[in-house]
């Protein structure tokens, strides 16, 4: 299912190997790119001019503004609690969890391999670290590393 036709494109949108992505029921604002292998969930919101590198994931939830950059195997979530079955032991529907939103900010950038737990805001031009797994909101113009990541610096500058 490489890009579905309930996907809302944007001006100028280049989606890179369509054949190596899933993109259904999203929407991608103008001069976007999207690298291979990327997944782009019904719900999510990618804004204009940002950057998706191979091998990420953007799951129902997920608000990216304009100018975000996307690192290559970034992988967001949208449950707290994932479960694959209920008490019962019946297999989990898509009625059984609540989406938790996340929003990253315009011209935030999002360094390789960071993991982005839902319900967070990444602020506007703060930076993530390659590797960092996020679980708090980031400031503004923050840069932060680690696991947890957490402020190691100000990238207002950079």
């Amino acid at each position: 299912m490489p890009v579905t036709e309930d996907v809302v494109l944007g001006r100028d949108v280049r989606i890179f190997q369509k054949d190596l992505v899933n993109i259904y029921g999203c929407t991608i604002g103008d001069e976007t790119k999207v690298g291979a292998f990327v997944e782009i969930q019904r719900g999510a919101v990618i804004g204009a001019r940002c950057k998706v590198s191979s091998h990420s994931f953007i799951c129902d939830g997920v608000t990216l503004e304009d100018g975000v950059f996307v690192g290559h195997g970034v992988m967001f979530t949208n449950d707290l609690y994932p479960r694959a079955v209920n008490a019962d032991g019946s297999l989990q529907g898509a009625e059984d969890w609540v989406t938790v939103p996340t929003l990253v900010k315009a011209r935030a950038s999002i360094g390789s391999n960071a993991t982005i737990v839902c319900g967070i805001t990444i602020g506007e031009g703060a930076m993530i670290a390659a590797g960092a797994v996020v679980t708090r909101d980031v400031p503004d113009h923050a840069l932060v590393a680690g696991v947890p990541a957490r402020v190691v610096g100000d990238c207002r500058d950079r």
